[in-house]
């Protein structure tokens, strides 16, 4: 499976007493997740499945994202996405969605930099994933235990947002 792991962009300051899950994205962050979806696409990303955290700033960003890479199908909200979610539960849901060639989840750190540490075997934040920052793994589903493989990691620089 060729595994996207996609990090929302740029967000709001949460209001005072406002709930971290709503935090919605800026104009800047959009307009910076427009150019790195632009350069995934010409990249050839096309994924079957969309996983992203219920947190409105996730949210977008894989609305962001589907529009930008023509997918036809629906996002897929997850708990498992949340930021101080669990790698290994994170894995599980991956496993739930096997079928898919290509796979993309959405959502924030810590736990996007500690998922894809956890798949490819590299220590602490050995992978570091920035705001609207892409990583491409490929990982077979066939281990309970998986051992990807990083194939390339897209920034905002890189796709110069």
């Amino acid at each position: 499976m060729r595994l996207y792991i996609f990090r929302h962009g740029i967000a709001e300051d949460a209001a005072p007493g406002q709930d971290d899950s709503g935090r919605r994205l800026t104009a800047k962050g959009i307009e910076k997740l427009e150019k790195i979806l632009a350069t995934a696409h010409r990249a050839g990303v096309q994924p079957d499945k969309i996983l992203t955290s219920p947190y409105a700033r996730a949210r977008q960003t894989a609305e962001v994202a589907k529009q930008a890479l023509d997918f036809k199908g629906e996002l897929i909200e997850t708990e498992a996405l949340v930021p101080h979610g669990n790698a290994v539960e994170l894995w599980q849901q991956v496993l739930r969605h096997g079928d898919a060639e290509e796979l993309m989840v959405v959502g924030h750190n810590p736990l996007l930099s500690d998922f894809a540490c956890f798949l490819t075997g590299a220590s602490g934040y050995g992978i570091a994933l920035k705001k609207g920052a892409m990583a491409m793994l490929e990982v077979p589903t066939v281990s309970p235990r998986p051992q990807g493989m990083l194939l390339w990691l897209l920034t905002a620089r890189l796709a110069d947002a």
